[in-house]
């Protein structure tokens, strides 16, 4: 798997781009060597539009020249959209009505990895991991994995499942605020962990180009402060994988370009404890 995945959202939200330009971003993707692509049920417009993500993922590689085989598919179950609102549904016949739609708007009778997208406050955690335990029995799902998780609740799940994979938000915005120690749990655990934001998302990654520790070292690559943050994201942990969302073909060929950025651990340790503002 490679370091740098693709994060598909960008192409089914808000300002996303026509169906011909995601299928081309998607496609330059894979062309540069990323083998994982990240999406969700709930990657779409509102309710009204629930699979528009995944469809269009599916129509990429439907029409891609390369080798299907060899890209992971990565998708999640446990959002709604109500009137564009994002709202947790972590029932049990929720998740399970929702993998079976994933499933038909993927083209697949198996979803390589399936994850709870998020903790529902109003249903236990265990009943919600359960369904995925149950659906990876059915042969419906390969591996089953977490999303904005702490972890007490990987532990939780691990007891009923095994944990293949947790997607959490991590970046020098947020490190790994508000689930301290989940890198190093997954790391300890032999457990994959995507970052998703890893440039603290389109608001904040406007800030790095002007960044004082970002900046220079940008400069001194040759590269751009988003790949260099990228570069630092991955140099965390050896199971470590980013996944950058992108609506254009450049910013996918810049994304892709960080997985052969190799920082100094000066430069790692200068990134680590610069301060990086979120107003």
């Amino acid at each position: 798997m490679t370091a740098v995945g693709f994060g598909a959202m960008p192409l089914s939200t808000s300002g996303r781009p026509d169906e011909a330009q995601g299928v081309k971003v998607i496609h330059s993707a894979l062309d540069a060597g990323m083998t994982l692509i990240d999406t969700a049920d709930v990657y779409c417009l509102d309710d009204n539009d629930i699979g528009h993500n995944e469809r269009l993922v599916a129509k990429a590689l439907a029409a891609w020249s390369g080798d299907r085989d060899s890209i992971l598919v990565a998708t999640k179950g446990g959002l709604t959209r109500p009137g564009g609102r994002w709202e947790t549904d972590g029932r049990p016949a929720h998740i399970r009505a929702a993998c079976e739609r994933s499933l038909k708007a993927l083209r697949v009778d198996t979803i390589d990895l399936y994850q709870f997208h998020a903790p529902d406050p109003a249903v236990p955690f265990a009943d919600s991991v359960g369904a995925f335990a149950e659906l990876r029995q059915e042969g419906k799902l390969r591996w089953v994995g977490l999303s904005n998780v702490s972890v007490n609740e990987i532990e939780t799940a691990q007891g009923i499942v095994e944990v293949a994979a947790v997607q959490n938000r991590f970046s020098p915005f947020f490190h790994e605020l508000p689930h301290d120690g989940v890198i190093k749990y997954c790391t300890d655990n032999k457990i994959g962990y995507l970052a998703y934001s890893p440039v603290g998302g389109g608001r904040l990654n406007k800030k790095l180009p002007g960044h004082p520790v970002v900046g220079p070292i940008a400069e001194a690559h040759s590269a751009s402060t988003h790949a260099v943050v990228l570069a630092w994201a991955v140099a965390r942990a050896p199971n470590v994988i980013v996944i950058p969302g992108a609506r254009t073909v450049e910013h996918v060929l810049d994304s892709a370009g960080a997985a052969e950025l190799e920082l100094s651990p000066e430069e790692l340790q200068a990134i680590e404890e610069g301060e990086f503002s979120t107003a």
